[in-house]
């Protein structure tokens, strides 16, 4: 690369005109990978696309690399990047892992680039580490050309500005996260960045340079990078499998319009897998859906005695983030239980619903209910979309922290670690209580034994990195649970409260001396469910669709409203209307007033000999504790047999399709 080429400007026009000779322009926008780069100049902002081990450009980054090497140029780069892209040793964003190469880092995850983590622990380059999401924001902020991307992501963690704003190292110094006030409420701002060169990835190109996706398992960020490029005077290239003739793509399919691309790549075979260790799987493109059948038992073992545990705070219905490795477990049992139809799992890249892969596949899904872009997806996490998320315990303290970040000269990064974990309405760490070596067993009688002690401890008096403040958790109000093969914590306002122990564990020997402070607990410490240790299915699908009467039923003193949930509730004894009565009575009663009543029949079931008794208890109810009553169930066959058991009853059924039909009912 010539030093004449490394300072063309690029307020002027599209780099593009100036970086590629008129010879090259008329091929159109395909183009090799060598000539693609020409247009990345010394100094450049790039961003790369890609998650973990999936969807990324390695055909361009493998060219860019050699480059370099040969040339010395591109030189002093600065690297933006959301989610953790490469393998853990030479793929990936392991080619940029050289000093000269790049200048500049701002990562949402290191742990799966060593070679650049090296030159960020050597103090080597300017480094940052922000969350995944945050950034994947940034993108589409810098797109717009927002000056900063504004959220609460980030407080009381090693990111905020009071603790270090992101930094990696002493040659990192320039602050480009602040702490901004909004309505009396603190938020951070970070500084959006012009990006100069996107590198991205799809599927099919055609000639105009509209990107298709279809064997991709993710679609992730590569519109909102797109976008940022463009919109900064940027270049776009892409790396492709294929090219199609132009306007032959499905108009809906196109995921990268060809007015933001300039450069399209297509790839050699072996440098365009689906993730790094798989080729091809349809079941993560969503081309088939997989039998889940064929997916195997976990054994016992530490692991799936913490996923048990884990698996045991599931309730219906809910959205759940799993984090990668030990949470990774939580869905192996939901679906050996039988429970897994009965939540929908999501991960941050995009997946939603299906079964997420593990390890190196980390972030695709088998039978996704759907993909969506990673910035909208942390929009619906950052909003508290998630019900529940389960991420790795690595290091806790006796203030409820947590670091998964950085321990000494190693540099993890936080990944989308504090966008989960701060805003899921309710988190659940995972691990084991030791680390490196720790070895348990459990006998027939379902009695934990541990054989050989870790030798690294995890619940530590303070955590050397912030990943998930417990101070932030206890100000907001969110349940956090610490569960581990042997014991469980609760983080309360008086601090780390031991609230479970494993059958057959020691408290003082097994618990208390392999921690560096001690945690708040009352004797005895209730045990563990003696299920999770017994090598046979715990029965958690019945435990997860049965809810006790008294729970299926609330009443809001200020709008007067008493709600009843009968969602998948059946009644199939003359006790169970008894009951239905009992304790509507017991919370109505102490009232003495009549309240507005909206009852949920969704999926409910009643032997047909009953439904005599249960209108008359019904019409009771309504003439002693309902001032007005709707009720509502998307069954066609349910409202009318309901409809005209009431109405000979003289009892008005006012039943309708949805809650908010029924609610809006109620106001008219």
């Amino acid at each position: 690369m010539s030093s004449e080429k490394n300072t063309i400007q690029l307020d002027s026009g599209h780099p593009m005109l100036g970086a590629l000779p008129p010879s090259r322009m008329k091929k159109g926008k395909i183009v090799t990978a060598e000539e693609a780069i020409q247009v990345i100049h010394d100094g450049d902002t790039i961003a790369t696309g890609g998650f973990a081990c999936i969807g990324f450009p390695e055909e361009i980054a493998i060219t860019i690399e050699d480059y370099y090497q040969k040339t010395g140029h591109p030189k002093d780069l600065t690297l933006v990047y959301a989610a953790g892209q490469g393998d853990s040793d030479t793929k990936g964003l392991n080619h940029f892992g050289h000093k000269g190469l790049v200048r500049k880092v701002i990562g949402g995850h290191w742990g799966l680039a060593p070679k650049l983590q090296a030159l960020a622990i050597n103090n080597d380059i300017i480094a940052y580490n922000l969350p995944q999401g945050v950034i994947s924001h940034m993108f589409r902020d810098s797109a717009a050309k927002k000056p900063r991307t504004i959220t609460t992501v980030g407080l009381g963690t090693f990111v905020d500005p009071k603790n270090g704003g992101g930094k990696l190292n002493p040659k990192t110094t320039e602050d480009i996260v602040e702490s901004i006030m909004f309505d009396g409420k603190e938020y951070l701002a970070y500084k959006t960045i012009p990006i100069n060169v996107a590198i991205l990835r799809g599927t099919t190109a055609d000639t105009d340079g509209n990107i298709t996706m279809e064997r991709e398992a993710l679609t992730l960020e590569s519109l909102s990078i797109a976008m940022a490029a463009r919109n900064a005077n940027g270049v776009v290239i892409v790396q492709v499998e294929r090219i199609a003739e132009r306007r032959s793509l499905n108009s809906r399919n196109v995921k990268i319009p060809g007015i933001l691309v300039d450069c399209v790549v297509v790839a050699r075979p072996e440098n365009h897998w689906q993730s790094f260790i798989e080729r091809y799987n349809p079941a993560f493109s969503g081309e088939i859906r997989m039998p889940m059948q064929s997916i195997p038992n976990m054994t016992m073992n530490d692991r799936k005695i913490i996923a048990r545990r884990a698996s045991m705070e599931l309730k219906p219905n809910s959205i759940v983030n799993l984090g990668i490795g030990m949470p990774e477990g939580v869905a192996s049992v939901a679906h050996e239980e039988g429970v897994i139809d009965n939540i929908t799992l999501t991960a941050e890249p995009g997946v939603i619903g299906g079964l997420p892969a593990g390890g190196k596949n980390f972030g695709a899904a088998s039978n996704t209910d759907a993909i969506i872009d990673q910035p909208y997806q942390f929009d619906f996490y950052d909003g508290g979309g998630l019900d529940i998320a389960f991420l790795g315990l690595a290091q806790a303290d006796r203030h409820g922290n947590l670091n998964v970040s950085k321990f000494g000269p190693k540099l993890s990064g936080a990944g989308g670690f504090i966008n989960i974990s701060q805003n899921a309405r309710k988190i659940v760490f995972v691990g084991t209580f030791t680390a490196i070596g720790l070895n348990i067993s459990v006998d027939a009688s379902g009695n934990c034994k541990i054989d050989t002690e870790g030798k690294s401890i995890k619940f530590v008096n303070d955590v050397e990195h912030i990943t998930f403040s417990g101070a932030y958790a206890i100000q907001k109000g969110q349940p956090v649970l610490y569960i581990t093969e042997r014991c469980v914590f609760e983080l309360t306002t008086e601090g780390m409260k031991l609230i479970e122990i494993a059958p057959g564990i020691d408290l003082e020997r097994d618990i208390l001396n392999q921690m560096e402070f001690k945690p708040i607990f009352t004797h005895p410490v209730p045990l563990m469910d003696q299920r999770i240790f017994l090598d046979a299915p715990m029965g958690l699908k019945e435990d997860l669709l049965t809810i006790s009467l008294e729970d299926r039923m609330s009443y809001d003193e200020k709008d007067n409203l008493f709600f009843v949930n009968f969602e998948s509730y059946s009644v199939k004894r003359q006790k169970d209307i008894q009951d239905i009565k009992e304790t509507v009575e017991k919370i109505l009663s102490p009232l003495n007033r009549k309240v507005y009543t909206i009852v949920n029949y969704d999926n409910f079931s009643i032997r047909p000999d009953l439904i005599e008794t249960y209108t008359q208890m019904v019409k009771q109810l309504v003439e002693r504790f309902y001032y007005r009553v709707t009720r509502y169930t998307t069954s066609t066959f349910l409202r009318m047999k309901l409809k005209n058991a009431l109405v000979q009853r003289n009892v008005p059924p006012h039943i309708y399709e949805s809650k908010e039909e029924a609610r809006n009912a109620l106001n008219h």
